[in-house]
Parts: C-alpha cells; sequence; structure tokens
C-alpha cells in the first residue's frame, strides 16, 4: 500500500500535469461532494493556468508550489472554496503560513510525484511537504517566513485569481486587496501585472492585430486563412479559448453556426462548459462574411447545414501524439490556439513599434487570448452601443453587474450628457 503525505500534492510537473493523477482525482472528488463543491472546477481552471507556465521551469514550479499551498488551506484548513475567501481570510492564511503544523515542515527538497511501477501510474510521494525549513550543522531552526518570501507567495495567489476574473469565475480578487491595505502597501516592487489579464486592447492596438493578421490571411492563405476567422470568432461572440478548443467529450463543429427558421438569424451556439452555462450567441455580418471566406477557403458551402460535422478549427499537420495521433482533420486544442494567438498578437505589437508606437507595442505584448473576450465586450458596450443587456447574455454573464464593468466614460462625456437633463419631462422645465 502506497503512504500518502500528510498534505496531498495537487500538481504534477508540466511533462504530466493534463493528463490527471488518479490520488488527486480521488481527493478532489471526495471534496466536491463534501465540503467544497467546485473544487473539480477549481482544479481544472488551476491546471490551465498552471500549463501556461510551463515553458519558464522555474515559474512553473514556483507557481505550483504556492497554488499548492494556498489550495491546501482553502481545502484542508478553511473548507472554503478559493472564490469565497476574502480579504480578511487571507489575514488568516498569512497567519497559517507564517506557523505552520511541524507535521508539514520539510527540511529537503523532493519530488511531488514520483513513478509507482508495481501500479504503473505516478504517485505522491510520501516524503514531500508543503513547506521548507533549515537546518544548520544538523540542528532544526525555528520555521521563519521572509517578507520576501511572504510577497511572493501572495503576488502569486494574487496573479491567479488574476486569471480566475479574466475567465469570469470570480470578481474579485482578495490577495490584490490584502496587499493593498498590508504593510507593504507603500512598496509597489513586489506587484505583479495581475490586472493585465482584465485589459482590452484599445482601438488602436486592435486595429494593428486585424490588420496583421488580414495581410497574413493574404500573403500566407494557406496557414493564416484559419487565424483571421479565428480572431474574428473571439472577438466577435466574446468567447474564451476553452469554448471553441477540443477537448475530452468536446470537438467544436461547423454546425455550431445555426439559423433560426423562424427568423432567419444566425447565432452561434456554446455547450454548458466549465466556463459558463450553454448560450446563443447573436452573429454580426461581419463574422458571417468572415464565415463564408473561409469556408470557402476550405473548399466548403458558404454557410453549414444543422447535421454539419466539419471541425470549425483544423490543424494544419497530423497530431503527433494523443487521442489524434496522426489525425490531420482534427481540431486544435487549447495550446496551439493560445500559441497561435499570442505569436498574432506579437507581430501586430513588432508591426506597431515599427511604425511608432512604442509604448502601445510594450503594452500589446503583455497581452493574450484572454483580453481577446474582454475587447469585444469593451468595445462592443462603449463603441458599438450595444445595451447592456444584449451584451450580458451573450458574454454569459450571470450578472448584469459583471457586464456593467466594462462600460467606460470619461468625466467630460458624464458631463455633457448631464447638460440636458429636464426636471419634468412632460413639461416645460
Amino acid at each position: 500500500m502506497n503512504m500518502l503525505p500528510p498534505v496531498l500534492p495537487l500538481f504534477d510537473s508540466s511533462d504530466y500535469l493534463l493528463e490527471g493523477n488518479s490520488f488527486v482525482n480521488q481527493y478532489i472528488t471526495q471534496l466536491s461532494i463534501g465540503s467544497v463543491t467546485d473544487a473539480g472546477l477549481i482544479i481544472e481552471h488551476c491546471a490551465d493556468w498552471l500549463y501556461e507556465q510551463r515553458h519558464s521551469e522555474n515559474n512553473y514550479k514556483a507557481y505550483r508550489s504556492e497554488l499548492t499551498t494556498f489550495l491546501h488551506w482553502c481545502f484542508d484548513v478553511a473548507s472554503l472554496s478559493p472564490i469565497a475567501v476574502t480579504r480578511k481570510d487571507i489575514g488568516r492564511y498569512i497567519a497559517y503560513c507564517e506557523s505552520p503544523p511541524t507535521s508539514l515542515i520539510g527540511y529537503f527538497n523532493v519530488a511531488q510525484f514520483k513513478n509507482d511501477k508495481s501500479i504503473n501510474d505516478r504517485v505522491p510521494n510520501s516524503a514531500w511537504r508543503p513547506f521548507i525549513g533549515k537546518k544548520i550543522d544538523g540542528k532544526i531552526q525555528p520555521y521563519r517566513l521572509s517578507d520576501n518570501a511572504l510577497k511572493t507567495k501572495i503576488a502569486i495567489v494574487s496573479s491567479f485569481y488574476g486569471y480566475l476574473i479574466s475567465e469570469e469565475y470570480t470578481e474579485r480578487n482578495p490577495a490584490q486587496l490584502w496587499l493593498k491595505h498590508s504593510r507593504f502597501a507603500a512598496k509597489k516592487k513586489f506587484s505583479l501585472d495581475e490586472d493585465d489579464n482584465q485589459h482590452a486592447f484599445t482601438q488602436l492596438q486592435w486595429s494593428y492585430v486585424v490588420s496583421t493578421v488580414t495581410e497574413l490571411a493574404l500573403s500566407q492563405p494557406e496557414k493564416h486563412q484559419r487565424s483571421l476567422f479565428l480572431i474574428n470568432l473571439l472577438y466577435s461572440c466574446y468567447l474564451r479559448i476553452s469554448e471553441i478548443s477540443a477537448r475530452s467529450g468536446y470537438s467544436p463543429l461547423m454546425s455550431q453556426f445555426k439559423k433560426n427558421p423562424h427568423t432567419g438569424v444566425w447565432y452561434f451556439h456554446v455547450p454548458f462548459s466549465k466556463s459558463g452555462k450553454a448560450r446563443n450567441i447573436a452573429v454580426s455580418k461581419s463574422l458571417l462574411q468572415g464565415l463564408k471566406n473561409y469556408r470557402s477557403y476550405l473548399g466548403l458551402p458558404p454557410l453549414p447545414a444543422s447535421d454539419e460535422t466539419n471541425p470549425i478549427f483544423i490543424r494544419h499537420k497530423a497530431a503527433g501524439h494523443g487521442r489524434d495521433s496522426g489525425m490531420l482533420n482534427a481540431n486544435l486544442g487549447i495550446r496551439q490556439i493560445r500559441e497561435e494567438i499570442n505569436t498574432l498578437i506579437n507581430l501586430a505589437a513588432d508591426k506597431a513599434f515599427n511604425d511608432g508606437f512604442e509604448y502601445e507595442s510594450k503594452l500589446m505584448r503583455k497581452l493574450t487570448a484572454h483580453n481577446i473576450r474582454h475587447t469585444g465586450i469593451t468595445h462592443d458596450i462603449n463603441f458599438n452601443l450595444r445595451p447592456l443587456s444584449h451584451v450580458q447574455a451573450d458574454a454569459g454573464h450571470e450578472s448584469i453587474d459583471t457586464t456593467s464593468q466594462y462600460l467606460h466614460t470619461s468625466q467630460t462625456e458624464r458631463d455633457q450628457s448631464a447638460q440636458n437633463k429636464p426636471l419634468n419631462h412632460l413639461g416645460d422645465y
């Protein structure tokens, strides 16, 4: 029988992260049934966020370590979902980290998981502990959390909340609130750009993205006709990457573009997922024309039939491994879509830089696929002047308050709109 550590590590190395782990799955299932009903969804979001950090081994390890410790406190100590955590709870978490149980302190670094050939599986390492103490000349020293370690710990948690906000799984960042009211508030060096996930492209920045992708689609159609429609769909329908990428049990199809038989209006259907409820999103004339152009390039009829099974975004090269190994006509996964979009954004930033927009270019390089959803919502509300209730429905927001956060007005605009307000709409005053 395998011995388990007193606290279960939750995330394996990046090579195994997306495969999941049977021990962790069992633990999370028990939590979901019992004290933390959304534990499974939280773990999925964590895995997606961590996977984005895989290209930097140091970042991946640091983020994984701090996230594991925080979720241990949430799940095992406080019996809370992270989205229920308040600023005061973050204070309780800090106190716990400053004086953790002795049984959870180790004195050397070990791998969190290891291979067990007897069961052909990865198992939690029984020697692993979430906190690392020091020994000097063989003597255990009192455990101490330095200010730098504390700031890094909370900054990483705050960055994760920024990701959850960008995925609209929560509207609050209690770690950021704690930092603002802490003794570190006056020192900005530790601050991560956790708000970057919430930013939208400016009109200028977005114009560079669109023009860059349009030019690429003309010069390299075999590679970038897909890119052009991908950008169009994400922006026009405010889609999350998870809603148009292949995953277990979901393969996005052309037939998700549907025509209302009574009104003749086209919409895009998004099924229920961890990111939100099922919804039908209104399709603009621009997107419908983009769909026709994209399908024409693929050699398909202008518009899809209700029973069409063609994938929306097919691979340019056959998959090298996994369940789609050897298949060319297979949907893109979340990793491929994110990497393609990040490449496009950087190419657009290069173009903006060459045109003299150095500051705009620098800001663009901080933005990712997440920000395209925010851009579509922000532009529709503030520039296209769509009603909040319409945007709320298309975005899949539970509350109009969430949608209202994208409404931006200047003091001048508010002054101008206030000038002609009457006291009595039916009178002369």
